[in-house]
């Protein structure tokens, strides 16, 4: 079955055709024939292909972490043993492998090289120590931290330093990366105002343009300044909305150049530019403010060019708050690419793929982003253990399954089966509901309560038999990687359908209501929806996933749900 997910990736140069400069004594205006979008934000490309691809996640992954019931009281002896409980419970052998510490397991000081490290009394031995003993019982390591200046428990976070810490979770051994949002900086919308570009190296200057030599496109134009020595500047490269493109610098050799923009003072806040050169590499740059008693400023970035003609374009493609957090996440997820990569040619031993977890709890839209940046994607709010914060995520997450496949998932927050004040049903319901939509199961419990003293699994714990259905975490692993859709609902009663490989689907009744309820599903409608491959035939083979039982329907699958409670069925065609 073919499926078509979107994914939005960024322009690398601004939209729109060329305008012809105006030039506009001591004002700042735009061209008044120049067209804009809605809000003035420029859509960005969606193309229907790619996608973040390091080979890892190609089912949703499985596994648990800390926080749910842990907080900020977490030390490496109770990662130990919740990971000796995994391997003793069945868990590991039913597919949760990765080990996640959440938030507080890191000192608030970096080393002397800038390095995060573990806290000096909680984590005294080293995340790596750790990860080696977590390796050693077959399971895999799990880190946090925040696209911000701190995490959410203001503790030293990646923003800023996202290809040092990259690089110390390669070496650590980390397997799973979740990246919050907290204390978060937008990257600024607003670009500088160019006077002049010069390019050096070694200290000699080898080419100067001045604005009026560039080549502008979209709003970009020309302003008449006296304060300058040039008297001129460009404006209107903000937000996505212009360039300007020098197409014809000349260097005597390859090798790092220094850029020299020459800035037009005029604003107490940070500005964002993007240098694309040759077309293909991109240098990010952070101007700080530019107010002060001269006029001109400069603002220098070395980059490489080569042995003869190069171009180089200026740009900043940030409109909106969703562009900044979507360019943000996907420079930490190439920087765990590379850093993987670069530890394993380095140590000659194969490459250790980090499955990264973008977690800015759907405020960004990230679902139209993420699988261009990351593995999984946070779409709502954090889950609480209570029936209606479980309701509320499953509403938002379960319409956006056109997002999710293999290797990239909707991410409706970790498991709070067996927390809180959840009954059987609805911890049942929780579970079959995250595994028909796909999703990740990343368990929030303490693991520790699911054994008997002597270590062995608690056969009478309702949450380990839950978690540990095989038949139902194959609905949520099946290889097709196809999140469920809603057939049918009256706001009290859902069906779901989900396909799965084999030509085979599974269907689920959700009772949300109070009562007890009546569900009747007519097998052929699911066979006419287009995206389902089951066959039509006289009768088929309908398992309840839950009771095991089995029977062979010619028509309609119907039963009794309780209140709160699910149906979960897998169907294939007889004969």
């Amino acid at each position: 079955m073919t499926r078509f997910m979107k994914t939005l990736l960024f322009s690398a140069a601004a939209a729109g055709a060329a305008v012809v400069g105006i030039k506009i004594k001591n004002k700042r205006l735009r061209p008044a024939n120049v067209a804009k979008t809605a809000a003035g934000i420029v859509k960005l490309n969606i193309p229907v292909t790619g996608g973040y691809n390091n080979g890892a996640a190609l089912t949703p992954p499985m596994g648990w972490s800390s926080w749910n019931t842990f907080r900020n009281k977490i030390d490496e002896d109770l990662i130990l043993e919740t990971a000796r409980a995994i391997k003793a419970s069945g868990l590991a052998d039913a597919g949760y492998v990765y080990v996640n510490i959440d938030d507080c397991w890191q000192s608030s000081m970096r080393d002397a090289d800038g390095r995060l490290q573990g806290d000096l009394v909680h984590f005294k031995s080293g995340i790596k120590a750790l990860a080696e003993k977590v390796n050693a019982l077959g399971l895999k390591l799990g880190i946090y931290t925040s696209n911000g200046t701190l995490t959410c428990e203001d503790l030293p976070a990646s923003l800023g330093y996202e290809q040092i810490d990259a690089e110390t979770f390669a070496e650590w051994g980390i397997e799973y990366f979740k990246y919050d949002f907290c204390h978060n900086v937008p990257i600024p919308m607003r670009a500088p105002y160019i006077e002049k570009i010069t390019v050096s190296r070694e200290g000699t200057e080898i080419a100067e343009f001045g604005c009026d030599e560039g080549i502008l496109s979209g709003n970009a134009y020309i302003i008449d300044d006296d304060k300058l020595e040039s008297g001129k500047f460009v404006a209107g490269l903000s937000a996505n909305c212009g360039a300007i493109e020098f197409p014809d610098i000349s260097a005597p050799e390859d090798g790092e150049y220094v850029l020299t923009l020459a800035i037009r003072k005029k604003s107490n806040s940070n500005k964002y530019a993007e240098i694309l050169v040759n077309g293909k590499d991109v240098y990010k740059t952070i101007v700080p403010p530019t107010r002060s008693f001269s006029a001109q400023g400069r603002h220098q970035v070395a980059v490489k060019l080569r042995k003869g003609g190069n171009s180089i374009k200026i740009y900043n493609p940030v409109a909106s708050r969703q562009d900044s957090a979507a360019l943000q996440y996907t420079a930490m997820g190439e920087h765990l690419k590379q850093a993987a990569e670069r530890y394993a040619e380095k140590h000659n031993q194969p490459v250790k793929p980090i499955v990264y977890s973008i977690c800015e709890w759907g405020i960004n839209f990230p679902w139209r982003w993420g699988r261009h940046a990351g593995n999984l994607w946070r779409t709502t709010p954090d889950i609480k253990p209570f029936w209606a914060s479980v309701l509320a995520i499953y509403e938002i997450n379960v319409n956006l399954y056109k997002y999710a496949g293999p290797g990239a998932w909707n991410d409706p927050d970790m498991l709070e089966v067996g927390n809180g004040n959840l009954t059987y049903e609805e911890n049942k319901s929780h579970f079959t509901l995250w595994c028909m939509m796909a999703a990740p199961l990343i368990l929030g419990n303490d693991i520790r309560k699911l054994l008997n003293d002597d270590m062995t699994p608690d056969e009478n714990n309702s949450t380990l038999r839950i978690i540990t259905n095989k038949d139902v975490i194959a609905v949520d692993q099946d290889p097709l990687g196809v999140q469920c859709r809603r057939l049918k609902t009256n706001g009290i009663a859902d069906t779901l359908v989900k396909p799965l490989s084999g030509n085979e689907v599974a269907l689920c009744f959700f009772n949300k209501g109070g009562q007890p309820r009546r569900f009747e599903q007519n097998i052929a409608e699911i066979v006419c929806q287009m995206y389902v491959d089951l066959p039509y035939t006289d009768s088929y083979e309908v398992v309840d996933l839950w009771d095991k039982s089995a029977a062979v329907v010619e028509g309609m699958v119907s039963a009794e749900v309780p209140s709160h409670g699910v149906k979960i069925y897998k169907i294939k065609a007889r004969g």
